[in-house]
């Protein structure tokens, strides 16, 4: 087993490339996993490549020689978080970037065989996951169960141009045939995607729109804090009249699995354009309410949230390789504490 080595998966992606670059900086040689062995020895990063083409041939070659952490950067997670991670089992840590409500609640059910295995296994190592639920545990910590929880993320990207690619455009596509969801009483319910619409005045003064979608952090907020009312939001979700009445539509037609996933192969093909972030901060919002009425709200303040997300995966990558989390399957914020997010470069703004 090559105990020492970190294997990057999708590291020719826009994720990959990016934390492959990070490693290299911190002295570390990643192994790059992925299709193309030329775009794979061009980033230079100066570790060895291996080619597979297909997720289930990047598994056999994780069960094959167990490296002692794997980044899965490759979307669908819904797709690829269980093969990946199984194939891992009982040799390597494995952490993925995976930001929704079916990926993230798959990989935290195989916590008993981790445990069993005495490995890690770590979901949602990026901004919304990383960002919303630290704030939630700093609101929390020391406190009685609460009542209500709303979390809100709201990212400033800057984008390079070039294809969106599998990982986001799952996160895009594959969440809207089961509608919206929030926590009520405990227990995962349907709502309204685009539902809970909020007017949210940021720090720096500047106001966006929020408003209700099933992401990762949804299910990591709840998790956090065991609140039995949870909503989770983002500034990225439409929320116009025109929106909220086109949402539930397409959520309808893309219940149908072949046009979902036609829908998403198209996406991930279509190119963004080049552009600077919108504003200099991003920012991860959380309330909290308990019986008694008592409220608290925080914030998370960092810069570009793709480059925030970089820094999570980087740091937890190496905080696995050096053992020091648990073995069992979590978020990163239960595995590391809430400090994780200013450690990847956040600040913390809590009444």
């Amino acid at each position: 087993m090559a105990s020492d080595e970190i294997w990057i998966l999708g590291a020719t992606g826009r994720s990959g490339r990016a934390v492959a670059r990070r490693l290299a900086e911190a002295g570390m040689r990643p192994v790059l996993v992925g299709r193309d062995a030329e775009r794979l020895t061009a980033l230079g990063t100066g570790g060895r490549t291996v080619v597979a083409p297909t997720v289930a041939a990047m598994a056999d070659e994780v069960r094959r020689q167990q490296p002692g952490v794997v980044l899965n950067t490759v979307g669908p997670f819904t797709a690829t978080a269980g093969i990946v991670a199984d194939a891992g089992l009982p040799g390597s840590h494995y952490l993925d970037l995976a930001n929704d409500v079916v990926s993230a609640s798959q990989l935290l059910g195989r916590h008993d065989a981790a445990v069993a295995a005495g490995r890690t296994l770590v979901t949602g190592a990026g901004f919304g996951v990383v960002a919303t639920q630290s704030v939630v545990a700093m609101l929390v910590r020391d406190h009685a169960t609460p009542v209500r929880v709303r979390v809100d993320g709201v990212p400033s990207v800057a984008t390079e141009e070039g294809p969106i690619g599998d990982a986001l455009a799952a996160t895009l596509v594959d969440g809207l045939p089961a509608g919206g969801l929030r926590f009520t009483g405990g227990r995962l319910a349907r709502d309204r995607v685009g539902g809970d619409r909020r007017s949210l005045t940021l720090p720096d003064g500047t106001t966006v729109i929020t408003a209700s979608v099933p992401l990762g952090e949804l299910v990591a907020a709840w998790r956090v804090s065991d609140a039995p009312d949870v909503v989770a939001a983002s500034s990225g979700v439409p929320s116009g009249i025109a929106a909220r009445a086109v949402l539930p539509v397409a959520g309808t037609l893309l219940a149908a699995r072949p046009l979902r996933d036609l829908v998403r192969r198209r996406v991930a093909r279509a190119s963004m354009p080049a552009r600077p972030r919108p504003r200099e901060h991003s920012y991860a919002h959380a309330e909290v309410e308990w019986a008694d009425g008592t409220r608290r709200e925080g914030w998370l303040r960092m810069g570009d949230a793709s480059d925030f997300t970089t820094a999570v995966a980087v740091e937890v990558t190496l905080r696995l390789l050096r053992g020091e989390a648990p073995p069992g399957a979590y978020t990163p914020a239960e595995a590391f504490g809430p400090e994780l997010a200013v450690a990847a470069g956040g600040e913390f703004l809590l009444d």
